[in-house]
This record gives C-alpha cells, structure tokens and sequence, in this order.
C-alpha cells in the first residue's frame, strides 16, 4: 500500500523560506515604514564578567604612577599600542588599535556603576537592571529600552548565548542564540512534536517556534556548516549576520566570562592578555559580519566594576572600582577619551586603592541611546534608568 508523502515539518518550512531568502520576524519588529527608520541602526553590548582590569585593557602609561603601583604586571612601555600620549591598548587589542586610528572606537578610562560595590554577584545586579541601587528592579535596562521606543517604532533584540542576561530580561520577549551543535533527525523529530504539543499555548508555542527559526537561519547564514566552537572570530561573524539580515533584531547582547585576574594576571602574555586577545577577536568579528552595515553600529563593552590600582601578592589584582569602557563602530563619533581621567596619585585613589570613578555607566549608556536608537530623555531618565535624571547623557558619542 502506498503511504502518503510526509508533510514537511516546520523547521524545514521555516529554512526553506530562509535560503529562499526571506527574513525571519524577530519578535517585537513592527510592519512598517516607522519600523524601518530603527532597522538600519544596530547596537550590540557586550558584558566582561568577572571585572575586567581597566588598567590594563588600556594602560594609562602617560601617568607616573602606573608602572610604581603595578610592578610586573604593568604593560610594558614598547609593547603598549599607543592612543596619545597618555593612554595606550594592550598589545592583544591588535584590532580594536585599528577601530581607534581609523576614528572607529574611543574608551572611558574611569567608568563605575552608582554604588561602590566590590561583589561579583551585586554589582552585575546594578550593571544589567540600570538601576541607582541594588534590587530596585528585576527588569533589565535594555529590555525596558524596547519598552520605550517611540510610537510606531518597534525596537528588537538577540541574546546571544545559553542563557538570556538579565539586561535583557522582562515583558518584552527576546530572540536568542546560543551557537552549538546542529539539530538532526532525533532532535528534528522532538522538535515537531513539541510543536505540535505547544501549538496552542500563547506563551510556549510563539517561544518555541522562533526558537527554531533562529536555528534556522544560523543553519542559512552559515551555509548548513556547524560553527567552530574555537573559531570565536567565525562566531562574532555569525552573530553580526543576524542582526543584517532581513527583519533583523536591532540590539544583541553577549558575555564574555573569565575576567576575574586574582592570581598570575600577567601583563602581554599573561592570563588577561587571552582574554584580552579573545576581545579583540570578537570585535573583528562583528565588524567583518555587520559589512556595510558597521557604519550604523555601535558596539558598547562594559564591565561590573575594575580591579585595584595596586598589584596583589599573587601578581593578580583584586576586585576594585572604576574601570575602562570600550565604544566602536561605524557609527561612533572619531574623538579622544571619555570622561576624565582622574590620575592614580595616592591622594586620588578611591579608598586608598581603586581607580577613582569619574563617569557614571548610566550616562555612556544614555548617551548612546538617545543618539543612536532615538530613546528621548525622558523616557532614558524615568523608564529606561529610573530615577536617573542626575545621569546626564554623554553627548557628542555618535557621528
């Protein structure tokens, strides 16, 4: 007896419309020429956990103090990659070295978060809600960015990554991504009948089918080859080409773990310089997949809180306070640092050993919202970071 042809599954629906190049929906993209105002102009934050030393990722070799108070594991003068003459990259940022003298990337030396807090766990807490103290929300500062677009201009999201960031969490739902392996016919198989089950749940269902659609098109947008999972540049490339593609998300966020430097930091070649050099990478790679898109992104990298101005007795540092903040892309405004820097002299030291805070986070952020993605000040001061009229936008970041 002759069977009937089996109907294709949803999956295959949803690549088939992929290679043939239509654009996956993300959730939250209106329909509309409103919309289409926001889509060219891509944000991508990226999130240092563990505390990233500021001090390091750009050494300030222009101030006396520096090489005294790191000792060994102060960069090395010829090996520092120079800005002016009071700031430098580490020699890992290669690429990152380029942005900066092709006018593409600026750094905020002396950033911290509203509260001196020195725990992992709390001062993320406050980096990802936005917040002017701890525990005032449990909604992340970009979720309630897509919460206040104008009118009429819908704004999307990617989490990249296994799980979704708490800086993204809350009512608006957001697309994600967590590079791994390919799905065959066993997972294929629990995945329809996972649609089937969930089909008429009006919050599993639509989570699970953009689920899959996102699968999808990293199978069309990698050419159905599976992603190196050592090839973090072919990653970067990967995530960027969500974003340019058709209906895309406007903002991603991703982390990047392991930069908690207590013992054996090292300087050019040391346990930070990996880390370091997986940054730059990263960065390249987003920039070589954003094409000609990279001249309307805006790559924003943040830390929870820097490390201490003082080497430790494990040649590491400790957790401190103030630390660097990186900006790049096409659409950055060419230009010096950011903020002020506050010098490491003994008497300018927070509490006798960090870097002292100069700019509040908030007000980088801000700056690069209300510029880049349209977010007026009111709406950045009472829903975005409530209770932060004090934070004043950053001016003049974006071209």
């Amino acid at each position: 007896m002759t069977q009937p042809a089996p109907s294709p599954s949803r999956r295959s629906i949803i690549a088939s419309a992929l290679a043939a190049g239509v654009g996956a929906t993300f959730l939250g993209v209106a329909n509309g020429a409103a919309a289409a105002d926001f889509a060219a102009k891509k944000l991508v934050v990226i999130i240092q956990r563990g505390a990233c030393d500021g001090l390091s990722l750009a050494p300030p070799v222009g101030d006396p103090d520096y090489i005294p108070l790191r000792g060994e594991i102060a960069i090395p003068n010829d090996k520092v990659l120079m800005l002016d003459s009071q700031f430098g990259l580490h020699p890992k940022l290669v690429k990152l070295h380029g942005l900066v003298q092709s006018g593409q990337a600026r750094i905020a030396p002396a950033v911290a978060i509203p509260q001196r807090i020195r725990s992992h766990f709390e001062a993320q807490d406050l980096l990802e809600t936005g917040g002017a103290q701890l525990y005032t929300s449990t909604t992340g500062w970009l979720n309630r960015t897509l919460q206040a677009a104008q009118p009429g201009r819908t704004i999307a999201a990617l989490s990249i990554g296994a799980q979704e960031p708490l800086i993204l969490r809350g009512p608006v739902q957001a697309q994600s991504w967590s590079p791994g392996g390919r799905m065959n016919g066993q997972t294929n198989r629990v995945a329809n009948a996972l649609m089937d089950l969930y089909a008429g749940d009006p919050l599993l269902g639509p989570a699970l089918a953009t689920g899959l659609q996102t699968e999808a098109q990293a199978d069309v947008i990698n050419g159905g080859k599976p992603l190196n999972g050592a090839d973090v540049q072919a990653f970067a490339v990967t995530a960027a080409k969500f974003l340019v593609a058709p209906g895309g998300p406007s903002i991603a966020v991703l982390s990047l773990d392991g930069f908690d430097t207590h013992a054996n930091q090292g300087n050019d070649n040391g346990q930070l310089a990996g880390r370091l050099s997986l940054v730059d990478n990263v960065i390249a790679g987003l920039q070589s997949g954003m094409g000609e898109q990279w001249k309307d992104t805006v790559v924003v990298m943040a830390t929870e809180f820097g490390r201490t101005a003082r080497i430790n007795g494990t040649k590491g540092t400790d957790h401190g306070t103030a630390s660097c903040m990186v900006l790049a892309g096409g659409a950055l405004k060419a230009g010096g640092i950011v903020g002020d820097w506050p010098t490491l002299q003994q008497a300018k030291l927070f509490e006798n050993r960090d870097l002292a805070p100069t700019l509040d986070v908030r007000s980088v952020f801000k700056g690069v919202l209300a510029d880049h993605m349209g977010i007026d000040r009111r709406r950045l001061d009472t829903v975005v970071f409530p209770n932060s009229a004090e934070a004043q936008p950053v001016q003049g970041l974006i071209a």
